[in-house]
C-alpha cells in the first residue's frame, strides 16, 4: 500500500519510509492511498488476542514488511501491559462501558501506539544500518510513551519538547527522569502549541532534517494514528453482538488524533454508530462541532493538561476527506488557518460526531459522580467523557490515563490519592531537563550539538 500527503505535493511513498518521514515534505500529513473494507472480517476477527488483530489490521498497510517481522515486532510491542487484555472494555451500567488505554508502561492510551513504533524504528535503524533522531511535543502523555518505545535504543535519540509548568509533575518525571543517554526532555517556555508549531519549522527546513534523519513522534505520524484503530475495532467485537450497531465511542481529546482513530476505523468498514469529542475548557473542538467554525482561542492551563491545545495538528487529515480528497483545497484551509486563525466550513458535516465541553470545576464534580455512582476513579481527562451521554447510545468512553498520574486532582475530589509502583520509584528521581525557547533556532541548535550520527 502507497501513502500520499494531505497536500498533494509529495511522492506517494511506503509505509516504512511514511512512518520514518513522519511529517511530510509539503507540511500535509500522510494517509493511505485507499481505505481498505474489513466489514468482511469482523467475524473471523472476534477470537483474536490484541496483539493478533492488531497484526490483521496493520498487515493490510505496512506491505513492505515481512509478515512474519510485523507479527513478531507486534507481539513485542505488548508485552509490557499489566492487564492480559491489554485494552480491558469494563461494564459500569447498562449501556455504558469503559474501555481502559492505561496499562501500558507510561500508564497512559499513547502506548498502544509508540510501544510499536518504537520497535518499528529500531528495526529499520537494523535493516538500513542507519542513525535516527525522533523530534516530538507533548502536552502530558506523548513525550513520556515515546520516550518509553525508545528508552536505550542503539542507533536513536529522541527529543520531546513540552510546555514547562503546564504538564502534570508525574508526567514531567516519566519524561525527565529516566537516565537514558539517549533521551533529552527539553522544557519549553510558552504552550504546546507554541511548541508543535517550532516542531514544524523544524520539519520544513528539509536540508535539517535530512542531515539528522529526522522523524516525528507525534500523533502527526501515520503509524500512530493506525495503531489507535486497533483498541477501537478490539472494543467493537467485544461487545454483545446486539449492542454493536448502536455504539458510540466517547473520546477525551485535544489534538484530534484519538478521535480520528476511530472515524478512520468506521470508514474501513466497521458499523460504529458514532463519536462523541470529549474537550475540557480548551474547546476548539466543541465550537467547531457546534458551529462549523474552527477558531483559535487562548489555552487555559487544566486539570486536564494533556487536552490543553488549540491547534489540534490531526485535524488537518479530516479536513482532508471534510473536502473530497482534494489536497488544493487542503492548502487553502490550512493556509487560511495559519493567516488568520480561524475557517468556517461551507458545508460541515457532522453526522458522525457529538460534541462537549468540561470546565475544570465539572470535571471535580464528574470525578465525584462517577465514583459515587460506580465506584470508578477516571482521571481528569476521563471524566470529561462521562459529560451528556446520549442515553439512547450503548456509550463507551475511553479512560485515557490512570487516575494514578493526576493524585492530587484525584484526592481534593474524593478523598483518596491514587497510587502506582512505576510512579513512585520516580519521585526519588532527579529531574534532567534543559530549558529552551520555543523556536526553530533554539531547537535547531540543541539538536545540532546533541544529535546521533
Amino acid at each position: 500500500m502507497r501513502f500520499l500527503s494531505t497536500r498533494g505535493q509529495t511522492p506517494a511513498l511506503g509505509f516504512s519510509d511514511a512512518v520514518a518521514t513522519g511529517l511530510a515534505p509539503d507540511g500535509g500529513l500522510f494517509l493511505p492511498e485507499s481505505m481498505p473494507d474489513f466489514s468482511r472480517d469482523l467475524a473471523r476477527f472476534e477470537k483474536l488476542t490484541y496483539a493478533e488483530l492488531c497484526f490483521e489490521f496493520l498487515r493490510v498497510f505496512a506491505t513492505d514488511i515481512p509478515p512474519e517481522t510485523l507479527r513478531g515486532l507486534i507481539a513485542q510491542s505488548y508485552t509490557k501491559f499489566s492487564d492480559p487484555a491489554i485494552a480491558p472494555l469494563k461494564p459500569l451500567a447498562k449501556n455504558l462501558y469503559v474501555l481502559e488505554l492505561f496499562h501500558g508502561p507510561t500508564l497512559a492510551f499513547k502506548d498502544f501506539a509508540l510501544q510499536l513504533l518504537g520497535n518499528l524504528y529500531a528495526h529499520q535503524c537494523q535493516v538500513r544500518k542507519e542513525t535516527i533522531n525522533v523530534l516530538g511535543a507533548t502536552s502530558g502523555d506523548t513525550g513520556a510513551a515515546a520516550i518509553h518505545g525508545l528508552i536505550g535504543r542503539p542507533g536513536t535519540a529522541i527529543f520531546i519538547l513540552y510546555p514547562d509548568g503546564r504538564v502534570s509533575p508525574l508526567q514531567e518525571r516519566q519524561m525527565a527522569c529516566t537516565g537514558a543517554a539517549n533521551v533529552f526532555a527539553l522544557a519549553v517556555d510558552g504552550t504546546f502549541d507554541d511548541a508543535q508549531t517550532a516542531l514544524k519549522e523544524v520539519f520544513g527546513d528539509q536540508d535539517f532534517r535530512k542531515r539528522h534523519r529526522l522523524s516525528a513522534v507525534n500523533s502527526i505520524n501515520l503509524a500512530r494514528v493506525l495503531a489507535q484503530c486497533v483498541y477501537y475495532l478490539y472494543a467493537w467485537l467485544k461487545l454483545p453482538a446486539s449492542e454493536r450497531s448502536n455504539v458510540e465511542f466517547v473520546v477525551p481529546t485535544g489534538n484530534f488524533g484519538n478521535v480520528l482513530a476511530g472515524w478512520m476505523l468506521q470508514k474501513m468498514g466497521v458499523p460504529i454508530r458514532g463519536f462523541r469529542v470529549a474537550t475540557n475548557q480548551n474547546d476548539i473542538l466543541y465550537r467547531l462541532f457546534q458551529t462549523g467554525e474552527y477558531r483559535v482561542g487562548e489555552v487555559h492551563p487544566s486539570l486536564a493538561p494533556s487536552m490543553d491545545i488549540q491547534v489540534a495538528s490531526n485535524f488537518e487529515r479530516f479536513i482532508y476527506f471534510a473536502v473530497g480528497r482534494d489536497p488544493a483545497r487542503v492548502r487553502e484551509v490550512m493556509a487560511t488557518f495559519k493567516a488568520t486563525g480561524a475557517y468556517t466550513f461551507e458545508h460541515f458535516n457532522r453526522d458522525a460526531f457529538s460534541a462537549s465541553r468540561t470546565s475544570d470545576a465539572e470535571i471535580a464534580s464528574i470525578i465525584q459522580r462517577v465514583y459515587r455512582t460506580h465506584g470508578y476513579v477516571a482521571d481528569p481527562h476521563t471524566a470529561c467523557g462521562f459529560k451528556d451521554l446520549n442515553p439512547d447510545r450503548v456509550n463507551v468512553v475511553l479512560s485515557t490515563a490512570s487516575p494514578a498520574k493526576f493524585p492530587d486532582t484525584i484526592k481534593a475530589a474524593i478523598g483518596l490519592e491514587p497510587t502506582h509502583p512505576s510512579l513512585e520509584a520516580l519521585k526519588a528521581k532527579p529531574i534532567v531537563k534543559d530549558l529552551l525557547k520555543a523556536t526553530p533556532d533554539a531547537i535547531r541548535a540543541y539538536i545540532d550539538a546533541r544529535a546521533v550520527r
